[in-house]
């Protein structure tokens, strides 16, 4: 079993113990440190790898911070994956920590089998979000993140077959894997075209790279009509 390194970062001391302590009892986990601020485990984590950094959402200027994590080099094959903890802010938050770098967002009172959960998909490339606020987030993207611009009428067009059809299936809300089953190929494979159209398309989550999917077909649907 691949061992997965983690990091805490709480302004509330009593909370990130409390975490850590139960994270360290994950087989599965190593907590690596645990710390009140962003610039202490910087220090800590000198010459150090870890995979998941989970981030109080809370801290004054937490995207910013969120991005200097997820931006940070350790000494490892993979980047830090952020994961935001903390009350449900507004869309408009939870999209700013997403275009920071972040990768998911746990309210703090969900259960630590929760949180085991999205630290296991975050690593397996998923992005987890309050599903209370998912719509929201979603129609945020549609109405102000994803517009092509002139140079680009329509991004799509730039993925190749098979990356159109793994977004196509994703746009109709079919998880990665059953998109696996139905083009008969492994996870892992799926994963690979869903970061590469990702970064084609300049988008750091599956459900960034779904609005723009159907900001794009609403674009072309109007101009047909016209």
């Amino acid at each position: 079993m691949t061992q997965i390194s983690v990091v805490v970062i709480d302004g509330q001391r009593t909370f990130a113990d409390a975490i850590a302590a139960r994270l360290a009892a994950e087989p599965s986990l190593t907590v690596v440190a645990f710390a009140e601020s962003v610039a202490a485990v910087q220090r800590l984590l000198a010459g150090r790898h870890v995979d998941i950094a989970l981030l109080d959402a809370e801290l004054p200027d937490s995207p910013r911070l969120a991005a200097k994590l997820a931006a940070a080099h350790t000494c490892g094959p993979r980047p830090i994956r952020v994961i935001m903890i903390g009350r449900v802010p507004e869309a408009a938050q939870i999209v700013a920590a997403l275009r920071a770098g972040a990768r998911g967002w746990v309210p703090k009172e969900e259960s630590i089998e929760h949180l085991l959960e999205v630290i296991r998909g975050v690593m397996r490339g998923e992005t987890w979000l309050p599903p209370r606020v998912v719509s929201d987030i979603l129609r945020l993207l549609l109405d102000e993140g994803c517009e092509p611009s002139g140079s680009q009428k329509n991004p799509i067009a730039g993925l190749t077959a098979r990356e159109q059809e793994v977004l196509s299936y994703l746009v109709q809300g079919i998880g990665r894997r059953e998109v696996a089953d139905r083009m008969q190929l492994s996870t892992n494979t799926v994963r690979s075209h869903l970061q590469n159209l990702m970064a084609k398309l300049g988008v750091h989550t599956t459900l960034e790279a779904v609005a723009l999917a159907r900001r794009t077909q609403s674009s072309g649907t109007r101009s047909r009509a016209s």
